[in-house]
């Protein structure tokens, strides 16, 4: 599903209230606000749904493909999702 397609599966489950435009800020501004919790409590919970959280990566040496170099990779951040047990049932 694309940015577009959930934009437009929000708004016709709203009766269709609000225009498209207006969706499409709301559904941004979600997706802002999940990354900036994310960011500043390093973890963000939506009940029947899943838990996103801040993992780290530890760093490593990895192989270029094209010439079998070895080179370093830096440690990183990432964010790890684990699904609510009714989500995983559900699939």
């Amino acid at each position: 599903m694309t940015k577009g397609e959930l934009v437009e599966v929000v708004q016709s489950s709203s009766d269709g209230d609000l225009s498209k435009k207006a969706m499409e800020s709301i559904v941004n501004c979600t997706f802002q606000t999940i990354a900036k919790d994310i960011k500043k409590s390093k973890r963000f919970s939506y009940p029947g749904f899943g838990t996103f959280t801040v993992r780290k990566r530890k760093a490593r040496i990895g192989r270029n493909p094209q010439t079998g170099a070895k080179l370093k990779i830096k440690a990183s951040k990432t964010v790890g999702f684990k699904p609510s047990p009714s989500l995983k049932s559900s699939l």
